[in-house]
C-alpha cells in the first residue's frame, strides 16, 4: 500500500483534474460571488467630464482671490449651460459638471455670499483645481478593470455597472451530488435509535458548498450496500462534482472503492497524510464529454468538513474559473500553549479573537461542538515542536471557505 499523499500535492493532483466549466453570461447583480470568466474593460470614461468633487463654487482658472458674482447652479444632472467669465462665479454641487471655461472650485464653507454678491472668507484651494475630479480619473474607456478569475463582490459590482457594463461572463455553475452513506445513519433527527445517529454530514457539507455559489443536490443516507451506492452514483449523470461522506476506509462495511469500480470510476489517488482526513479518496469518470469528479471524504464529521474545505472547496472554486482555488492562510499569535504535532499535519480546532488565537481542548474527529465552536483551523506541521504562548502559528478561517 503507497503512503499517504501530502497535503499540497494532493490538492494540485485533484486540481489538475478540473476541466473549465462553459461560460454564460449573467445580469451584473446576479453575477455576486462569482468569477470573472473574461477580463473587464471599461466602455466608457468615469467620469465623462471634468466634475466638482465638493459643494462650492465655480471659478475661471486664476480667478480666486474674488470677489464674485454669482451668474448660475450646476446641480448634479442639472448642468450650467454657460461659461464663466473673470469675477464671475457658479454655485456647484458634488457631482455636478464642471462649468465651460471654469478651473477652479472653492468649497462653500471659505465663502460668504450676500445676494450674487461672493468674497472669500477663508483659504482659497491650493493647488487651485484640488477640488476637481477630472475627466477619466476613475478610468478611461477601454481600461482594463478587472483579471479573469476576479471574485465578483460588492464593489466590483458597482465597477462593472459604472463602467458601462449590463451583463458579465462567469463560468456555469458548477453541479454538485453530495451522498452520505452508512446502515447507522438516520434521516430523522428526531426519530434517531441507539444503534443510530443522525445523518448531519451531508446538510453539512451542502451548507459548505454554498459559500462558493453551486447548483447543489442531496442524496442519502444510503445504506452500506455496493448495489445502493451504485444507484445512488447512477443518479448524478448531471453533476459535475459528487461528494460522499463514508465508506472511503478500509473497513468491511467500507465499500466506497469497489462501489466506483462497479460503476465505471477509475480511482486517482487514496488517503492524504493529514489529521483528521487521512482516508480521502478521488476517482474520475467520463460523462460524455464531461468528466465528473469524484471527492470521497470521511464519515467522522470533524474529518468529513476539514477534508471539504481543503479539497472540495478548491475544487468548485476551480470549476467556477477562479484565480486563485485554495484558501489561503493567515497568522496570529497563540494565547496559550499548543502541545507537539502528531506523526501528520494536523488542523486543529480553534478560536481566534482577531489578535490571539487558542486551540480548543476537544479535538475527537466526531466532536461536532468544538467544530461548530471554532472559527479557525490551526495548521499544525508534523512532528511540530511544542509551541508557546505568543509564538506565531498558520491558521485558516473557516467563514467564507477562507477566501477574504
Amino acid at each position: 500500500m503507497m503512503p499517504p499523499m501530502p497535503l499540497e500535492e494532493a490538492q494540485a493532483r485533484l486540481l489538475a483534474l478540473v476541466e473549465a466549466l462553459p461560460v454564460e453570461h449573467v445580469d451584473v447583480e446576479s453575477a455576486a460571488g462569482r468569477y470573472l470568466a473574461a477580463p473587464l474593460l471599461a466602455r466608457r470614461c468615469q467620469p465623462m467630464a471634468d466634475m466638482s468633487a465638493m459643494d462650492g463654487y465655480a471659478l475661471s482658472p486664476g480667478d480666486i482671490a474674488g470677489p464674485w458674482k454669482v451668474i448660475g447652479e450646476s446641480a448634479a444632472g442639472h448642468p450650467f449651460m454657460g461659461t464663466i467669465a473673470k469675477g464671475q462665479a457658479v454655485r456647484i454641487s458634488t457631482g455636478a459638471l464642471l462649468p465651460a471655461s471654469a478651473g477652479a472650485v472653492i468649497v462653500q464653507e471659505d465663502l460668504a455670499r450676500e445676494g450674487d454678491h461672493l468674497t472669500l472668507t477663508g483659504d482659497a484651494p491650493t493647488p487651485e483645481n484640488k477640488h476637481i475630479r477630472a475627466k477619466g480619473l476613475d478610468f478611461q474607456d477601454g481600461a482594463p478593470l478587472l483579471a479573469v478569475g476576479t471574485l465578483i463582490g460588492p464593489a466590483q459590482i458597482g465597477l462593472a455597472i459604472a463602467s458601462g457594463h449590463r451583463h458579465l461572463p462567469v463560468r456555469r455553475l458548477p453541479r454538485l451530488a453530495v451522498i452520505d452513506s452508512g446502515d447507522e445513519l438516520s434521516a430523522d433527527p428526531e426519530a434517531c435509535g441507539d444503534h443510530q445517529i443522525p445523518a448531519s454530514n451531508g446538510a453539512m457539507l451542502t451548507a459548505l458548498a454554498r459559500s462558493v455559489p453551486v447548483d447543489a443536490k442531496r442524496n442519502g443516507p444510503v445504506p452500506d450496500d455496493i448495489d445502493a451506492i451504485v444507484a445512488a452514483f447512477s443518479a448524478t449523470q448531471d453533476a459535475d462534482v459528487i461528494v460522499t461522506s463514508g465508506g472511503a476506509s478500509v473497513g468491511d462495511h467500507d465499500l466506497l472503492r469497489p462501489a466506483l469500480e462497479a460503476w465505471g470510476a477509475d480511482i486517482d489517488f487514496w488517503r492524504v497524510a493529514i489529521k483528521p482526513g487521512k482516508p480521502l479518496l478521488v476517482a474520475t469518470r467520463r460523462q460524455g464529454a464531461r468528466k465528473q469528479i469524484v471527492i470521497g471524504l470521511p464519515g467522522n464529521p470533524v474529518s468529513s468538513l476539514v477534508t471539504a474545505y481543503l479539497f472540495l472547496l478548491p475544487v468548485l472554486r476551480a470549476l467556477s474559473g477562479a484565480s486563485g482555488a485554495l484558501a489561503r492562510p493567515i497568522t496570529a499569535r497563540l494565547s496559550q500553549p499548543l502541545q507537539p504535532g502528531s506523526a501528520r499535519r494536523e488542523f486543529v480546532r480553534g478560536c481566534w479573537d482577531g489578535e490571539t488565537v487558542h486551540a480548543l481542548s476537544l479535538q475527537d474527529s466526531g466532536a461536532l461542538s468544538s467544530l461548530a465552536a471554532s472559527n479557525v483551523l490551526i495548521d499544525r506541521p508534523a512532528q511540530a515542536p511544542r509551541a508557546e504562548v505568543g509564538d506565531t502559528v498558520q491558521m485558516f478561517l473557516l467563514q467564507n471557505g477562507g477566501i477574504a
